[in-house]
């Protein structure tokens, strides 16, 4: 018995909506400029048309719709719900369709659109990259092109549709025949056999409270090796922000402040890879221009995130104090400044008068203006934190005690130093940007000698520079620093890059002169003949943060730096 599935489609907002049964349509699709009266009403009497809900097509539509294409020598297409009902009509170019609408939503992880796309093709040529494209966007049942041979005739047909899992090298099934009529597919039951698999690898694969589950998409012109590396700390930061990963794609760089991020191929393997694995969001390794984040989101329904973003999401989970919630705000307002777009094109600017604006605002500039004043306030707020973090550092320089600070690159372990230094209880977790608030504490020697020990939030490569600058109270503590330690994760990736990484972001600062030592940390996860080459090659110490034992060459470094001995 079949059970035919329900009508998912999602009717586009304004006048020009998908209407339900008996209701007039009217309205056709594409570009109608100049289109004869003749034409436009054969046209729009394809709405009356009744299609099997189990066929793709029928025969005697397919082949009027293939004689009426030739006659105006361009492409004719149908969106057809599940009903059987014909949604829209398009009309395109000799060659090519044309994009469809853009504001569909699907009806979720599990469903596709509800809609099937059959268009007519003037040149026997087959399904094309753009007909692929649109079948992924947009989720559609299938899509199919009425083939026309070159002296007219009935149709050939080409069809195809998605794969719920990877077994088709291009993500899709095909289907095709040399004429409708012997097309023998049954698609209500083929449809309800997809969404039920795609439902089967997706729902009851999600454990309980997982997560978003995300896509990492690097499009970079760097050597294999170190884009690689990238993509992996990439990962690390996905973790960390929660998310569940279920790819990875490196893609070749295109022409540089390109707008399309990505071809048209590529963001079709995305968008099948997403329906396959229930994906929710694409994460992108590199900082994403506004133009090209809006593009992203007009040709997909994934949500898009780039590596600022991520790091300030990151960063929003982790504060916990006033200080490090305003820093962040701060920074993520910097953010959103350049991206806000006016999402309601109905509203229209109506001023107050010559160069007035008034109650005539639109409401993007009422959030302008709102975020404007919400980022002025921040600043104020964060200047005051700046004169007591100047007063707190006035007192610990009346005090005469030494300033120690550990600096070094994310999860290298700072915290966990700091904790075993001084029996302190700071949050230590095996994860990027575990502390983001400074934390000072008192570090005694054997002979009544005390000195203040600060850890600081934890550098990475390509640290936003909003970031930067809204924690700027913050890194503002290493100025006072008499010494730095350079903490360096022994068992870490990529040691060479993280190292510059770390000395490039404390020359920016300015602290290029400040005395530091070199530590490598975790040195129990490292062979004693690779620690010592490391050890000598870098001119560092070593210890493990967890074992106090070790801590001796550090603290005898420590007391010759500042005559304690």
């Amino acid at each position: 018995m079949n059970i035919r599935a329900g009508n998912p489609f999602v009717r586009p907002s304004g006048s020009d909506r998908f209407t339900r049964e008996g209701a007039s349509i009217t309205k056709i699709y594409g570009p109608t400029e100049g289109l004869k009266s003749v034409f436009e009403d054969r046209l729009k009497k394809l709405y009356r048309r009744k299609i099997d809900p189990d066929r793709v097509i029928g025969p005697d539509l397919a082949r009027d719709l293939a004689d009426l294409s030739l006659e105006m020598g361009r492409q004719i297409g149908l969106l057809i719900d599940r009903r059987g009902q014909v949604a829209q009509v398009i009309l395109g170019e000799a060659r090519r369709l044309g994009p469809l609408e853009q504001d569909w939503r699907t009806g979720g992880l599990t469903r596709l659109s509800g809609l099937r796309l059959v268009h007519t093709h003037l040149h026997d040529d087959g399904l094309d990259p753009d007909d692929l494209g649109e079948l992924a966007q947009k989720r559609l049942d299938l899509v199919a092109a009425l083939l026309i041979p070159p002296g007219g005739g009935p149709p050939s047909i080409d069809g195809a549709y998605l794969m719920p899992s990877a077994e088709s090298g291009e993500g899709v099934g095909r289907f095709s025949a040399r004429h409708t009529a012997e097309l023998n597919l049954d698609l209500t039951a083929h449809i309800r056999a997809l969404e039920e698999e795609i439902t089967r690898r997706q729902i009851l694969g999600r454990e309980v409270g997982e997560g978003d589950r995300a896509l990492l998409v690097s499009v970079t012109s760097l050597a294999r090796a170190e884009a690689e590396e990238r993509l992996l700390e990439l990962e690390d930061l996905a973790k960390t922000a929660g998310l569940k990963v279920m790819g990875q794609r490196l893609y070749r760089a295109r022409e540089a402040a390109s707008k399309r991020v990505l071809s048209a191929e590529r963001l079709r393997e995305l968008n099948i890879l997403a329906l396959q694995n229930g994906v929710d969001l694409i994460v992108f390794d590199q900082n994403l221009a506004p133009s090209q984040i809006s593009w992203l989101m007009g040709e997909t329904d994934l949500r898009i995130l780039d590596r600022t973003q991520l790091i300030l999401d990151i960063f929003a989970q982790r504060a916990r104090t006033r200080e490090g919630k305003l820093q962040v705000e701060l920074a993520q307002i910097k953010y959103l400044m350049p991206r806000l777009t006016l999402k309601d094109s109905g509203l229209s600017r109506l001023t107050g008068g010559i160069g007035a604006r008034g109650p005539g605002e639109t409401k993007l500039e009422v959030d302008r203006r709102r975020v404007r004043d919400r980022m002025n306030r921040l600043k104020k707020d964060l200047d005051q934190v700046k004169v007591q973090r100047g007063l707190h550092r006035t007192r610990r320089a009346r005090a005469g005690l030494p300033v120690v600070s550990i600096v070094g690159y994310t999860n290298a372990g700072k915290s966990t130093l700091l904790n075993h230094l001084t029996r302190s209880d700071v949050l230590a977790e095996n994860k990027l940007f575990a502390t983001l608030d400074p934390t000072s504490r008192r570090l005694k020697f054997p002979r009544n000698q005390e000195i203040i020990i600060t850890d600081t939030v934890g550098f990475i490569r390509d640290l936003p520079p909003d970031l930067v600058e809204a924690f700027s109270a913050t890194l503002e503590e290493l100025e006072s620093a008499d010494l730095l330690i350079h903490l360096i994760d022994a068992a870490g990736r990529d040691m060479d890059r993280r190292i510059e990484t770390v000395e490039k972001i404390l020359g920016d600062l300015d602290l290029g002169g400040t005395p530091t030592l070199r530590v490598f940390s975790k040195m129990d996860l490292v062979e004693p003949e690779k620690l010592e080459g490391l050890q000598h090659r870098y001119d560092a110490l070593a210890v493990n943060a967890l074992n106090p034992i070790t801590f001796s060459p550090l603290i005898e470094a420590i007391s010759r730096r500042f005559g304690f001995e």
